[in-house]
């Protein structure tokens, strides 16, 4: 069963990306204690299949399969990456990633059949060279919030701290619209935005499961994300 949205509080999500089945669950396995949710990136594995990892792993599991068009591994017909996420949604996975530039068609699919099986669409955008400016984001964000999806993700390359300053804002309008939302920036630049994003009502925030094993520019493997939040949060 898929975790209510609305009200809930923020999440830390370890990314796994693997070649293969039997190590991306040992991986996962590895750090299930320390997630909330685990994000399996469907365009690492070679011969993925969602129905042995949901059953494999405790964690509420997400499923991705980013094209390389948007800084994923996925190089094949759109048609068959669709497809595995179709599988997912079918599979009753609790949540899946669903690019916006994947077009509104495929995303009206992609959320109709989740709302029959109880998934949770997470609607996404990348950009990893650059941030927008915020007349830009804030029309990224008012397109996600109207394409039937029940969370946002902007994601943006960090070049100073006005584009941190500038994704972190998006919280503010996202609640005003009742819509949970991922934010951060990769890079140097955007790490901090990383942690800060949950202390600004983020939905959620993403880690690695070890040094070395970064999706993304700027991760930070679980534990050390951890570790911040707990010398944060517990500071006077």
């Amino acid at each position: 069963m898929a975790h209510e949205v609305k009200g809930a509080a923020g999440r830390i999500c370890v990314s796994i990306a693997r070649q293969d089945m039997g190590s991306a669950i040992q991986a996962a396995r590895k750090v299930q204690a320390l997630a909330d949710v685990i994000e399996i990136r469907l365009d690492s594995l070679t011969a993925p299949a969602i129905a042995p990892l949901l059953q494999a792993i405790d964690v509420p599991l997400l499923f991705t399969n980013r094209p390389a068009w948007e800084g994923g591994l996925y190089n094949g017909p759109e048609e068959q990456r669709l497809a595995l996420l179709m599988q997912a949604v079918q599979c009753k996975a609790p949540y899946v990633d669903i690019e916006l530039r994947s077009g509104q068609p495929a995303v009206e699919r992609l959320c109709k059949t989740a709302r029959e099986n109880g998934t949770h669409v997470i609607i996404s955008w990348h950009d990893f060279n650059r941030t927008p400016d915020q007349s830009e984001l804030a029309d990224i964000l008012a397109s996600q919030h109207d394409s039937g999806a029940q969370i946002g993700k902007i994601v943006t390359m960090a070049h100073d701290f006005r584009d941190v300053l500038r994704v972190l804002q998006l919280q503010e309008e996202a609640h005003s619209k009742e819509f949970p939302l991922i934010a951060f920036c990769m890079g140097r630049a955007g790490m901090i935005s990383r942690l800060a994003t949950l202390e600004l009502g983020g939905f959620m925030t993403y880690a690695a499961p070890d040094a070395g094993e970064a999706t993304a520019p700027g991760q930070l493997a679980v534990a050390d994300l951890l570790n911040c939040f707990r010398t944060f949060r517990h500071a006077d």
